[in-house]
């Protein structure tokens, strides 16, 4: 297939590129960046007035495929990743079974082969079953195309044990994701310890419970001089140790997910399960404090950590209600509204921490409009606003943070794999 997407404002941060341009796309791949290609009877895609991207590249992502396919599939997942510009995704291995042996991951390479409309790409567990207690084939994963580790939903609480599995990721080649939580602080909390804890009557998640964990990896990494990537950052605390590791040389990256930079613990006061995260929406200044991590670079990637949920799980007490909340489909205009249009960040750092940086943390070709890449492709109008509904959900589920709340900003057209696979 042939198209051409003509008159766009093509932003394209890995290579420094935003101008008015047309983009050829043919056989797969972006065959020309240039002004005033001729149509030459390809099919036209008028952008004009519109912003042309990278497809978003979303490095954590929770399908629930194998075994919760009540929450959602690669299928329907793939679907609604689309529906939000993003054309790759890294899902985690929190599934049923747990994506922890190189045998698990063949399985879930054929579920994707057969289901999948975007790029999904396997994330394995540092240990077997999340347990926390002995390390997967680490090297075995690998081999099987895995591009990186987590126990996402867990930390891995042994020191020893977090120690060895930087030694061989480091060896291997491979990034390990952090979900930092000392589980002995957190204590079977639901919502920031605080003043809004104490007001609901709430059992609270304390921030030492994240930025401590945070600290003991960092100085892990430093030690071993391997690649980590903290995951979910929520707090002050969190991104003044990432940002002094930096400083430090240590190789550590982070993202945040867009409740973080949007939401504080005020959202909680009607007992809304839909405000229920992993960690916790924090305080205003643990918000301006994210906002000014993206905005100095101390975080580099944005990540909708999407965690769909059926309504019997999360339409009940809030202590009993499942963490977690979904995000593919407004996680790119939640950026729009919340971070360019507000002046925090220009588009080419929004776009960046959308595509290139997730796509060069994890060591995928993808992320970039270059001459021969994968046409992977988003075309975007920045201005129009929508109301986040339910029924409009491509996700098998509807626990978003964001339902009836105006967004800017909407995905008209995906191109993925040189196919226009969404379009509004």
């Amino acid at each position: 297939m042939r198209i051409l997407i003509k008159g766009g404002r093509v932003i394209d941060p890995a290579n420094s590129l935003d101008g008015v341009l047309d983009i050829l796309v043919d056989s797969g791949v972006v065959a020309k960046v240039a002004k005033n290609i001729r149509p030459n009877g390809f099919q036209v895609i008028d952008a004009a007035d519109q912003i042309v991207i990278p497809g978003l590249v979303d490095m954590h992502v929770h399908l629930r495929e194998p075994g919760r396919e009540d929450k959602e599939t690669i299928t329907s997942g793939t679907m609604a990743a689309l529906k939000g510009g993003v054309t790759s995704m890294a899902a985690m291995p929190n599934t049923c079974p747990c994506i922890d042996s190189p045998e698990q991951v063949v399985l879930l390479r054929k579920i994707i082969a057969q289901s999948a409309s975007a790029n999904v790409y396997i994330t394995a567990a540092i240990t077997k079953g999340r347990s926390g207690l002995a390390l997967t084939d680490i090297e075995g994963l690998k081999e099987q195309g895995v591009i990186a580790l987590s126990d996402d939903g867990s930390s891995v609480d042994s020191e020893e044990l977090m120690r060895a599995a930087l030694q061989r990721s480091k060896k291997a080649g491979i990034v390990v994701i952090c979900h930092c939580e000392d589980k002995t602080l957190s204590r079977n909390g639901s919502v920031n310890l605080g003043i809004v804890s104490t007001r609901l009557g709430l059992k609270g998640i304390s921030k030492e419970s994240e930025y401590l964990r945070v600290a003991r990896d960092i100085d892990l990494a430093q030690e071993i001089d391997a690649p980590i990537h903290i995951t979910h950052v929520s707090c002050q605390e969190s991104v003044t140790r990432i940002a002094e590791a930096k400083k430090k040389g240590i190789k550590v990256t982070a993202d945040t997910a867009p409740h973080y930079f949007t939401l504080s613990q005020e959202a909680l006061q009607g007992f809304d399960t839909n405000m229920k995260m992993n960690p916790p929406l924090r305080t205003k200044s643990d918000v301006a404090a994210i906002r000014q991590g993206l905005r100095d670079g101390t975080i580099d990637t944005i990540a909708s950590d999407h965690a769909p949920h059926t309504e019997n799980e999360k339409e009940i007490e809030f202590e009993r209600a499942e963490f977690g909340v979904i995000g593919l489909e407004t996680e790119l205009a939640v950026g729009i509204t919340e971070l360019v249009h507000t002046g925090i960040l220009g588009w080419q750092e929004l776009v960046a921490k959308l595509t290139c940086n997730p796509a060069r943390i994890l060591g995928i070709a993808k992320g970039t409009l270059s001459v021969g890449a994968d046409a992977d492709i988003a075309v975007v109008s920045p201005d129009k606003e929508w109301v986040v509904e339910k029924h409009g959900f491509l996700s098998r589920s509807k626990n978003s943070c964001f339902l009836n709340r105006t967004l800017k900003g909407y995905v008209v057209c995906t191109i993925c794999g040189g196919k226009i696979a969404y379009r509004h």
